[in-house]
This record gives structure tokens, sequence and C-alpha cells, in this order.
């Protein structure tokens, strides 16, 4: 492939030309009409810009540095022209020393770059017949009105040939190819034009010039504004259209026009929105089981018997409770965690578990259906066969390929920009490097632990706990929940901090490796990305989670971290309401950022970038010049759009056992998410160059991932984190004889049975509390449900036969719960194919009607010319047998 781009599509390498053999671009005044897309002539259509600023007029850089880069700019405009683009300057009408110059490729370019590229083009009518679905009346409420986005026709399409150019449907040369295939064929001769040589390496592309900012911008013009409809009656003011008909906030609960999208964005831009589409309408049930789930909680709340039993003053009034630290904290009375055990009992009920396993065969249809869904949209989109027909090597990887080698399967020499030994020197630099920063994140993790294990101290020697405290606000904000909080802040806050390093850093390390195609590479770096930003944002739930109150000992014998802070303890309750908490404002707050930023940041630069040029407002400003002042869409495209969708994806799915209300709130800020993206692309920033695109590449094994670590999680999460286990192992098994003195199976006892009982005669002196004792008991209870033998028995603190039941149900049911929902999950795969019947033949019908078509028209051809060479031959045999005339 390389030899080919090297003799096809740049036959200009090798050689600078000099000075006086350099093509120049033609040099036009603007014509003052400010929606044209043509040049000045009217009749070729403007498919790129290229901006940049007038050598003469800089006052940054030393003239010898003005003089290379005017050079280096000279010679690749030179050498477009040489590759066959039209070139025409034009000077800026608000900055004179700006300079833009559009670029036109001619019918001759289009043909001979789309055969190269591979590009799919029409050749009839699809003439296989739609079924309408049963709920296709239903689904015409929520669509774009057809009279005004129509329906893109349906055509069989083939690979581009120009030896077969009379098979293709062309009705006008100036439509066949569309704007937005135009602008991808000349950003691929751009991305491999020449324009320097420095020690036989030979430098080129559009994008090594706008890095050293030889040129300050490339894009494909947008076809008018969005405010209004162009005023050139040629234009069909697509961009309009999309802002009016979808981007619009009026739009919110309309379905998206994904053909349309795909027209004038790419299929690139196309497939995130019909993903993210689809998400957000499998969001929707999701949504509501889970309110039904939450709502449940609500009304069972009443009649949570544990949580009664702590309020009673009766029962929890008389329960004393051990100090959770060393010396400054005190004894204090069950009955303060009144009102976090009312909301536990929300949480952390029966619809919980129902949820939970709900949600782990929820995610297997969503991920199945939209296998079926991307199929549909490959063949609706021409991309089955992208990948081995379509994609082209990156140029960055072109310009290293200075090692030949043999390629195994043609026995022909290929060129590869490193060795065998050197590809392996990367990986393992690269892979050292990944792990590097993942320790560096959870070091940063182990930060905040040592943060909540410290700050704990000082909450509860300011927060004091006395039993005889009955203030208002020592009712809601005790020790646990302020540092809880307070560390949940400082959290997101870290984050959010170290997602803007870890990008830079994945960057890095991507380019270094030195992938060979763009799928590669995002492939490559969303794996890295999604592998930090897993440890960034879930570590602290998983600490929470799994990891928090499990190894603290007892009063007598505490756990100690780094040899100093005491182990954090859960709340009588459990952990569970702490990791709600945590999720409730890393989910909230994430998503209130990301919306800001999304909407704030390119909205004050362009309205920066329009002040700037106040002075001019009042001239006509050409569609060139307007695209210019709006903001580049960066060379990561939507990669980080992706990445928020799919962390948001891993908090729905991971630990939805302790937030039921999460795709709730999913849901809500996806169906704004929709027409925000979409109100940046068609407002804020410049078209993005078309880009091919078969699927949403890495992120969908990295979905299946999380959906398979989700049973697992939500699993765990059920047995260990919240006290459902330890609740009915107690109401089946320990609330009735032999172990328990109740006729019935109850929960009433609970609470008294499960809190181990200390002896306070029994603590060390390095954790004895200085607070004196109230009261003239001689004993207090353990804040976690660690359920040892009392003082006095023959094995005192250690676990009792109750502990080993509960560890045991709990085990049992992680096995039972993750064999189930499993497979549950391996019949809804095996059931629902990926690509569904009527897609099938959709494909077959398209390959057998291509080949007969391109066959068909062979023959013909054949015929005629054997028909001709036969008339040929008759014709000298008729010469030859003839008699002569005497």
């Amino acid at each position: 492939l390389v030899l080919e781009l090297n003799q096809v599509i740049i036959p200009t390498y090798g050689t600078v030309p000099d000075q006086q053999n350099l093509h120049t671009p033609e040099w036009v005044d603007f014509d003052d009409k400010p929606d044209s897309l043509f040049f000045k002539d009217g009749q070729r259509r403007i498919d790129f810009v290229l901006v940049y600023e007038d050598e003469s007029k800089k006052m940054t850089h030393k003239r010898s540095d003005r003089k290379k880069q005017k050079r280096k700019r000279q010679v690749y405009e030179s050498n477009l022209i040489n590759n066959g683009l039209q070139l025409e300057a034009t000077r800026s009408v608000l900055d004179e020393k700006l300079i833009f110059v559009k670029v036109h490729a001619p019918w001759e370019v289009l043909c001979t770059y789309a055969e190269v590229m591979h590009i799919k083009m029409p050749l009839q009518h699809n003439d296989l017949k739609t079924r309408n679905s049963a709920f296709n009346w239903f689904s015409r409420l929520f669509r774009v009105d057809e009279n005004i986005i129509k329906p893109e026709q349906e055509f069989f399409t083939a690979p581009f040939q120009k030896e077969h150019l009379s098979n293709f449907y062309i009705q006008d040369k100036d439509t066949f190819f569309n704007p937005a295939t135009r602008s991808r064929i000349v950003h691929f001769i751009l991305s491999r034009v020449e324009y320097a040589t420095k020690n036989n390496v030979k430098k080129f592309g559009i994008n090594k010039l706008l890095d050293t900012g030889i040129y300050k911008a490339a894009f494909p013009l947008h076809d008018s504004s969005f405010r209004h409809l162009s005023t050139d009656p040629s234009c069909p003011s697509e961009r309009y259209l999309l802002y009016r008909e979808w981007a619009h906030p009026k739009n919110i609960f309309k379905l998206q026009p994904l053909d349309f999208i795909r027209k004038y964005y790419g299929e690139k831009i196309g497939i995130y929105f019909a993903w993210l589409g689809f998400y957000t309408n499998m969001l929707t049930v999701a949504a509501v089981v889970g309110v039904g789930c939450f709502l449940y909680g609500c009304l069972q709340k009443d009649n949570c018997t544990w949580s009664q039993e702590v309020c009673d003053p009766n029962i929890g009034g008389n329960i004393i409770m051990c100090p959770q630290c060393d010396k400054v904290c005190t004894y204090w009375n069950l009955t303060i965690t009144c009102e976090s055990s009312k909301k536990l009992c929300i949480f952390d009920s029966f619809g919980t578990l129902v949820f939970a396993v709900f949600m782990g065969i929820w995610v297997t249809f969503f991920l199945e259906f939209w296998k079926r869904r991307q199929a549909e949209l490959e063949y609706e989109w021409d991309t089955v066969e992208y990948l081995e027909q379509e994609e082209q090597v990156r140029p960055e990887y072109e310009a290293r390929c200075t090692h030949v080698v043999i390629n195994e399967i043609t026995q022909q020499e290929e060129h590869v920009p490193y060795t065998a030994c050197g590809k392996c020197v990367r990986m393992t630099f690269c892979t050292s490097a990944i792990f590097f920063w993942i320790l560096l994140i959870i070091a940063s993790v182990v930060g905040i632990i040592v943060y909540r294990l410290s700050v704990f101290l000082v909450f509860s020697a300011k927060l004091s706990q006395h039993i005889s405290g009955t203030e208002a606000i020592r009712k809601y904000l005790t020790p646990q929940t302020a540092t809880s909080v307070t560390a949940s802040l400082i959290s997101f806050v870290v984050i959010m901090i170290l997602n803007i390093v870890y990008e830079k850093v994945a960057v890095l390390i991507t380019d270094f490796e030195l992938p060979r195609t763009q799928t590669d590479y995002e492939n490559s770096l969303t794996t890295k990305m999604f592998l930090f930003q897993f440890v960034n944002y879930y570590s602290s739930c998983f600490y929470i989670a799994f990891f928090k109150g499990k190894f603290v000992g007892h009063p007598g014998s505490p756990v100690y971290w780094l040899g100093k802070y005491r182990n954090e303890e859960c709340d009588p309750g459990g952990c569970l309401l702490e990791l709600t908490t945590q999720l409730a404002i890393i989910v909230g707050g994430k998503a209130i950022w990301n919306n800001i930023q999304e909407v704030l940041l390119p909205l004050v630069k362009n309205l920066i970038g329009r002040c700037s040029a106040a002075a001019g407002s009042e001239k006509v400003v050409p569609r060139w010049e307007h695209d210019y002042h709006l903001q580049p869409i960066g060379k990561l495209g939507l990669f980080y759009e992706y990445l928020e969708m799919v962390i948001q994806f891993g908090f729905v799915t991971l630990f939805v056992a302790s937030f039921p209300l999460a795709p709730l709130l999913a849901l809500l800020n996806n169906m704004l998410e929709i027409r925000l993206d979409a109100w940046k692309l068609t407002t804020q920033f410049r078209r993005m160059v078309p880009q091919k695109a078969q699927d949403i590449g890495a992120w969908q094994p990295i979905l299946q991932g999380i959906a398979i670590l989700a049973v697992v999680t939500n699993a765990l999460i059920i047995a260990f984190t919240s006290d459902m286990i330890p609740r009915l192992v107690y109401y089946w098994s320990f609330s009735v004889p032999p172990y328990g003195s109740h006729s019935t199976h109850t929960m009433e006892g609970y609470i008294n049975s499960t809190l181990s009982v200390f002896n306070i005669s029994d603590f060390k002196n390095a954790s004895k509390p200085l607070s004196p004792w109230f009261g003239n008991q001689t004993t207090c209870r353990q804040v976690y449900r660690d359920l040892r033998y009392p003082p006095g028995h023959q094995h005192q603190y250690e676990h009792n036969i109750y502990y080993w039941h509960v560890i045991a149900a709990k085990l049992a049911f992680i096995i039972v719960m993750e064999h189930v929902i499993y497979f549950v999950k391996f019949i809804i795969s095996y059931v629902i194919p990926d690509v569904s019947q009527k897609t099938k033949s959709k494909v077959k019908r398209e390959k057998y009607l291509t080949q007969k078509l391109l066959h068909e028209n062979d023959l013909k051809g054949v015929k005629k010319n054997l028909g001709k060479i036969a008339d040929k031959i008759m014709k000298g045999a008729d010469s030859t047998f003839r008699p002569k005339d005497e």
C-alpha cells in the first residue's frame, strides 16, 4: 500500500521544485456573496479551505524562519496543483494578515482518488421492498417531518472504478460525489502531499503544517448559516435544517434524522449519535424499573423493623456504642444513626435485589440489540466491508517507513517503521508507562483514604457526640457523614484534575506506539484512556463498597492503616448509604460539570473571537471567514464524548445495586447530552472532515467487559456491602429456636442480636477514650456487625456461629446469582442473532445484483469489441477472396 501511495497518490515525491517552477494559487478578491460555496467563477465548488498568515506581515518570527515557512507553504501548494487540485486565494475581509486558500477537486481527480480509496458509489436504485413495522405509526409521531428533511434514496453500491464509469448511477457529475465525499477525498490528498525533504526523509501532510504553524487552519465549509436559509437558491441549507430539526432544544423528544446527519457529517459522527440515541432509549426501561424499586423502598421504609429498633428510645436509646477512633472519640448512642437508618431502608430493600438482577439482564439485551442495529447501519451506510477495502495508512506511519521487510503472504518487499526488536521495545516501554500511571492513580486514592482516616479524628473531636447530646445538627451531621461528604467532594475534584493530565499522557504514549491506521490509533488510545479513567473514577467506589469496614478488628484489637491510622468503620447498617452518597456526588457532579464545560467553553471562545473581529462587523463576510472563527473540533473528534458515556454506563451498571436512581439520572443527562452535542457541532464548531466508521470500535468490547463485571460487582455489593444477607439469615434461622427465642420468624431483636458486645475494661491504653464513661454500664457495642462472642465466653471476641452462617449464605448467594444471570445472558445472546435475517437478505441481494450488473456490462463490452473485430476480419476475408475485376 505504501508503494502504491508513493506511485499513485504522491507522484511529486523525491525532489522539491525550484522557485521558478512552483505553481501558485490564483488570486481573486471577495465578490461580496456571503453564502457562496464556489470559486469566483461560480462554477467550481469549494471542497476545502486552508488558512495562513501572510509571512510578510508576521512579526513574531525571525526573518529567516518566515522565509522557510513561506518556502514550505509554496512548495506544498505547488504540489497540490501538481496533484490536480485547483487553488484560489483570497485575502481576509476582517484581518488583512490572513489569507484563505480555497481548494477545488475536478472530476478527474475525484474519480482517480475515489478508486484508490475504494469509495462505494451507487449503481442502481434498491429494489428490495421494505416492510413497515407494527410500531411504525407510533414512531412517526416522533420523527422529523419528511416534507422538511426528505428521506435519502436507497441504492445498491459498489467500490468505484473509472473503467466501469458507465455502470454507476450518474445523473449529474457535479452532484455524483456529495460534498462530504468530496471533502473526504481532498483531505486524503492534503494529508499525503509533500512539502520538504530533509536527510532523505520526506515531510508531508497538512497535519504537520498545522502543528508547525505554517497554516492556521484547514477545514471543509458549512453549507449555510445555522440561523437562516442560504441566499443561494441552489444551496440545500443542510446545516440550517440540522439545527432546526435536530439540535434545537424543542426537539428533545424527537427521533434523530440519522441518515441526514450521516450525509452531512459522515459515518463516524452518524454512528456515535445512533449509539447514543439507542442507549438513551434503552435507558428508559431501566429508569422506569429503577424508579419503581426506589418507590417500593420508600413505601417499605415505615415497615422496616430494624430501623424502628434503631430509632426506638427503649431499644436503640439503651444501646451504647464503642468509640470509632482512638482517644479523642467518645461513646455514643445508637439512636444518633436513626435518620441514616431510615434512608438506608430505601436503598437496602428487596427491590434492590430485583433491580440488580434486572440490570444484569437489561445490559445483555442492550448490547445484543445494539449489534443488530449496528449491522443494519453498516448495510445502509455502506460500511460492511470498509475495514478491508477503504481504510488507509496514517500519514504519520507512512513517514516513518524506513525499514524494508518481506511480507509473509505476498513474498514482496514492504516498508515498515520499525523492526521486530524495535516494536518489542516500544511495546515494553508503553506497557510500563501505562502501569506506572495507573499506580499513580491508585496512590491518589490512597491519599484520599488517608485523608478520610485522619479527618475523621478531627470531626469526632469537633462534633462531640456525648450520649446526652440532642442538638438537631448532631442528628444529621455525624462524623461519618461529614467525612464521607467532604472526601467524596475532594475525590471528585482530584478525579477532574487527574483526567486532564492522563489525557495528555495517553496521547503521548499512543503517538509513540505509532499505530498503522486511524482505527488502530483510536482503539489503542481508547484502551489506555479507559484503563486510566476506570481506575480514576471507580477506585473510590470500589474502596467503599468492598474494603471499607471489612478489616477493622474489634475495639480491643483494632487494625491500623500504615501502622498509624485506625481503619474506618461503617455505620451500623453497613457502607451502602455511603456508597450511594459517593455515586450521587460523582455521577451528578460529573454530568453537571461536563455539560457546563461543553456549553460554556466553545461559546466563550467564539464570543471572544467575534469581539476581536467586531471592528469590521459592518462588512460583508464570506462563509469561509465565518467558519474560520468557529472552534476546531480537535484531532480526537468525538473520543471524549464516547468516553464520557462509557464511564456513565459503568456507573449505571457496576454499582446500580446501591443506587437504583442512576439510570434515571443517566436518562435525563443523555436526553440533554444528545441536543448539546448536536448544538455544539452545528453552531460552535467548524465542520468536521467526514470519516468512515464501521462500528463504535474498541468501545464495544469495553461495554461487554463492563456488562460481565457488573454482575460480579452487584452480587458482591448485595452480599458484602448491604445488610440484606445477615437480615435474611436472622429471619429464617436465628430469630427462632434453636438460636432464637421467638416462636415465629420475625425481624424483632435483630439489632440487639447482631451488634457484638465489648467490655470497656479490655480497651488498650493506646485506644482507650479520654472522655469519661457515662452511666454505670460496663460494656459497649461494636459499630459494625462483626458477630463475635461476648466477653466472658470461652471464645470471647472470636467469630460466633451466626458469623459463619452469614458468610456461607453470602458465598452461596454470589454463586447462585452469578450463575443464574450468566446463564440467562448466554441464552439471550444465543437466541438473538447479531445480524437480522432481513439485513442478511439485503446484503446478499446487493452482492448478487452488483456482480450481475458489472458482469453483464463487461460481457456487453466484450461482445461489442468482438463484434467489431469480427466485422474487420470478415471485411478482410471478403477483400481477399473476392475475384479481381478484369
